[in-house]
């Protein structure tokens, strides 16, 4: 079959969209949020220099950065967002300010005329953009100064040691003496008001902010732009439009069916002896299992510091374990065991697929194995000692914590991870060459194959284009080429072609009905998933056209989610082709629940929160974490749940396993995420945008919110599903060691292999 087609089509999808991803980098470059040069007062009073705000910007990620808080709504949900808790105060306080000195009273006491004349003031004064391009000084009014330095003095209070806000470091789940030196405190709130300022301040020659006019904040006349409703608008129809395009292809396909395809009737795998190299992945498995059930439990702790901010029920573990570090590893080890999964899957789908077993082959599998241990302990171990305080600036960067979520490991232990996966890279390469080079059916899938591998190595060396002292946005830019490329884009394409491998070697599918749908679904992926990283980037210092091309592309990231049904469907049929294909039910089922977490966590979920309109109020709140937790747990992970099951079954393919626990695994992973996120995640979520919409950002994420009573029973709820999720995690440990063990494997055997290649 000739595939030229779908490849010319694949490759156009990819250069253009690159392309525009790359030309709006260049604005973003252009466009930032300028860090001054000196903030002088009018009089010419020099208040802090711009590396100082630099200075602060390290502060604020050796702390943790986004794994305390947030800023500009990317982060960690149980303290404030800081730029917008940082704009409310630094508002509240000069609107009192100027009543008690112009009127002789409180602000709340005045008339309503005089409240209006204020916040008049008030939004001149803040939205007026006094940068200097030509001499770098931002130039801030007196009363604005002491401003300043008035919330200043709130947040040198809150990360150090005062007792009269040890309730709110509580509720904030913020160690005190969290930094440890006036002099740091100093550069943090530094790098704050600057966070804050570029939310508050139009862009020259415009009368929106930085921002986009983000956070929600009435006080300054901060509400959604024209542009935030109607590309929310165009984003709805370009959905429909995509859904209808999707759905009058998939029914011509349906009409030009292929005759039914005749299943083996019994196991072609069974003639498959794994290689040295294949038997060698097995303990990558192991190293898979054991980081679920430490990120497992890191999840539970962090879930409950948000009740008990500095204890595990009366424990003072926030002593020796900050919120900060057990956020950090339980988020680091997700993405960590989840790639585990995926990369183990590689080099044992390569000799399988290829029958080649290249040269010290084996020893590569050890030694990169070796080498991932390494960076995970190493990476761990830094990160605490950053959190800790005890690096300076330069250290930290390199060996501690970075302090952007999902790339908080220092910048030694990423070049470490990136020549890891161009190890990886290299072993899968040599192994696959010779099935490559020579002419068959399979060629194409295998082209796909390397493709995938070949971006999952190249694409994480975008965590290396920002350095120590970025400016935020642009590093923040670089971060979601990171998180949205690599982890959503190219893992899943990897991904998707694994599965067409898996079942074409099992007889289930046809190569050229494998390949096609390979690179059609791939293709249709990447159309709106390249661009669509703009979706993450509508108020971080972006310009507008970002805004409307992340809302566009986006909403087409959906599009082929919402005939995810007949995958699954299509997946559950091929699970009961034949009696034999039972010994594969679980991890195909694995595969069927990617499906409906596909569905629910990435298209319902993620569109709730895609929409530029929908996302002003809800970017930073817990419906953030339902999208997080439904589709890198119930997408990425329950898919590297079943890729690691299809290999061990692959490795002793003619033991019987004993699925009882496997069974109860499953339905107990997949009913405990359920609970967790709609009795608790998910209202707590819809409570805070209610909150946002009505009050502001700042009362969505304040402790006066998160605290009341309602809240607080909503968080408590979250146990049942945790307890149930975790008890799941905890029988399929249990099932995998069995495999070591023997308690996992019947006595019975499967019988000798017949000739049943497909």
């Amino acid at each position: 079959m000739n595939y030229r087609k779908c490849w010319i089509a694949f490759a156009a999808v990819v250069v253009i969209s690159f392309a525009v991803l790359g030309y709006y980098g260049r604005e973003l470059y252009r466009q930032a949020p300028p860090i001054p040069q000196r903030v002088v007062t009018a009089s010419g009073d020099v208040l802090f220099l711009g590396q100082d705000i630099s200075d602060g910007q390290n502060v604020w990620q050796s702390m943790g950065g986004q794994e305390v808080g947030s800023v500009w709504g990317h982060g960690a949900y149980v303290a404030p967002d800081w730029s917008a808790d940082w704009l409310h105060r630094e508002a509240t306080w000069l609107l009192e300010f100027w009543a008690k000195k112009d009127h002789g009273g409180e602000y709340a006491s005045l008339h309503k005329e005089v409240k209006a004349s204020l916040r008049q003031r008030l939004k001149t004064e803040m939205r007026t953009n006094t940068f200097d391009p030509q001499t770098g000084d931002l130039t801030v009014s007196a009363a604005r100064a002491e401003a300043i330095r008035s919330v200043g003095g709130h947040y040198s209070k809150l990360f150090g040691d005062d007792e009269s806000l040890d309730g709110l470091r509580d509720a904030y789940a913020i160690p005190p003496n969290t930094i440890k030196t006036s002099e740091r405190q100093d550069k943090l709130n530094v790098f704050f008001f600057w966070a804050s300022w570029a939310c508050s301040t139009n862009r020259p020659g415009s009368d929106i902010t930085y921002t986009n006019n983000w956070p929600a904040e009435s006080l300054i006349d901060n509400h959604p732009t024209s542009a935030i409703v109607v590309w929310s608008v165009v984003s709805f129809v370009v959905l429909l439009a995509g859904i209808g395009a999707l759905a009058w292809y998939f029914a011509v396909v349906r009409a030009k069916e292929e005759a039914p395809h005749d299943y083996p009737q019994s196991n072609p795998l069974l003639d498959l002896a794994p290689t040295p190299s294949m038997k060698a992945t097995l303990k990558y498995f192991w190293i898979v299992t054991a980081l679920m059930l430490v990120q497992i439990g890191l999840g539970a702790i962090t879930a409950h510091y948000g009740v008990e901010g500095s204890g595990f029920y009366g424990i003072p573990l926030a002593e020796w374990l900050p919120y900060s570090v057990a956020r950090t590893w339980h988020s680091q080890l997700g993405i960590f065991w989840i790639a585990t999964a995926w990369l183990g899957t590689g080099l044992f789908m390569a000799p399988a697929v290829s029958g080649h077993e290249p040269k010290f082959q084996r020893l590569g599998v050890n030694f990169l194995w070796g080498c991932l241990v390494v960076i995970v302990v190493g990476s761990m171990v830094g990160e605490w000692l950053g959190v800790q305080q005890r690096l300076g600036f330069v250290a930290n960067f390199w060996f501690g914590h970075q302090g952007y979520e999902y790339v908080d490991l220092g910048r030694f232990w990423q070049v470490f991870l990136l020549v890891g996966l161009f190890l990886w890279l290299a072993l899968m390469l040599r192994a696959m060459w010779p099935a490559i080079k020579k002419p068959n059916e399979n060629r194409s899938l295998l082209a796909l194959f390397l493709v995938a591998s070949a971006a999952i190595a190249l694409f994480y060396s975008a965590g290396l284009m920002w350095g120590r002292q970025t400016n935020l946005a642009i590093a923040e830019y670089w971060r979601w080429w990171v998180v949205h490329l690599w982890v959503e884009g190219f893992f899943e394409v990897f991904a998707t072609v694994v599965i067409a491998f898996l079942f074409t070697r099992m007889g289930l599918l046809r190569v050229s009905t494998a390949t096609a749908a390979a690179l059609f679904s791939t293709t249709i992926f990447l159309s709106g998933g390249i661009i669509g990283t703009f979706h993450h980037l509508y108020f971080t210092g972006t310009p507008t056209a970002i805004l409307a091309l992340g809302a566009t592309f986006s909403a087409l990231e959906v599009v082929p989610l919402v005939l995810i049904g007949f995958e699954a469907y299509e997946g559950l049929r091929l699970s009961r082709a034949r009696p034999w294909v039972s010994a594969y039910k679980w991890p195909m089922y694995f595969f069927i629940a990617v499906s409906f977490w596909n569905l629910v966590g990435a298209g319902l979920f993620g569109f709730l929160i895609n929409p530029p309109i929908a996302l002003y109020y809800m970017q930073g709140l817990n419906t953030t974490a339902v999208h997080a937790h439904t589709a890198l747990f119930g997408v990425y992970g329950m898919l590297g749940i079943g890729l690691m099951l299809f290999c061990l079954r692959g490795a002793a393919v003619r033991q019987v396993w004993r699925t009882r626990v496997l069974s109860f695994a499953f339905w107990s992973i997949n009913i405990g995420l359920a609970l967790m996120v709609l009795i608790s995640v998910l209202p707590v979520g819809l409570m805070q945008t209610w909150a946002s919409v009505e009050h502001g950002m700042w009362y969505a994420r304040s402790a006066e919110f998160l605290q009341t009573d309602l809240v607080g029973t909503l968080r408590w709820l979250r146990v049942i599903g945790d307890t149930i999720f975790a008890v799941g995690i905890v029988a399929l440990a249990w099932f995998v060691l069995g495999l070591v063990t023997g308690w996992s494997i019947d006595k019975e055997t499967a019988p000798p292999a017949k000739s049943t290649r497909a």
